[in-house]
């Protein structure tokens, strides 16, 4: 039980294509004595893609984490005064939610968590799936990399040859990366081969 009596916030993001990697892996978190807080974006909850509807992903992440789901800004704001979380996930992170992030912007639930949690010193653990890692998003993925309380679930290209600047985390190291961090360190390494980034 690595993760006993651990507060860790979960924040879902835009990536449609890969939330449904991410849910097994709260399993793992709650396996080892985490109590997981699901907390979502409005591109996942407003938005119903091919990928299933917004209702759903709430449904399945407040039924896996016995949470009500923080879907707002003000209900993400207490996060950092009452010192909530332990930690907090982003996973996955999408490209929008990067560039906003390493730019200090605050204008979603999954942002203010952040800004709480680093407001207490307390990690934020990122796992990106971006089409423009290593294109228009390649600075901001540079500022976090040498940010304070930021770490990175190791990541690599997932599809070079089609999608060249494709970046994705390696979802089943969302644990070891979460440990890792609660005790000050980066898991390494952070860059993956390609293909390595499959999750």
């Amino acid at each position: 039980m690595r993760l006993k009596d651990k507060k860790i916030g979960f924040a879902v993001t835009g990536s449609h294509c890969t939330i449904s990697k991410v849910l097994p892996q709260i399993k793992k978190l709650m396996d080892e004595g985490a109590e997981v807080y699901p907390i979502l974006s409005p591109a996942v909850k407003d938005t119903d893609t091919r990928f299933g509807p917004g209702a759903s992903w709430q449904a399945q992440l407040e039924t896996l984490t016995g949470h009500q789901a923080i879907t707002t800004i003000v209900e993400a704001e207490p996060i950092g005064p009452q010192k909530l979380l332990d930690a907090l996930i982003i996973a996955p992170c999408s490209g929008n939610t990067l560039a906003k992030l390493a730019n200090g912007i605050t204008d979603t639930p999954v942002l203010m968590a952040a800004k709480a949690v680093l407001r207490n010193q307390r990690p934020v653990i990122i796992a990106i799936s971006t089409n423009d890692g290593l294109g228009a998003n390649a600075k901001n993925l540079g500022l976090l990399l040498n940010a304070k309380n930021i770490y990175l679930v190791p990541f690599g290209q997932d599809d070079p040859y089609n999608k060249a600047n494709s970046l994705i985390a390696d979802m089943n190291l969302i644990l070891e990366t979460t440990l890792a961090a609660l005790g000050g360190r980066q898991l390494q390494p952070v860059l993956l081969g390609p293909g390595g980034g499959s999750g």
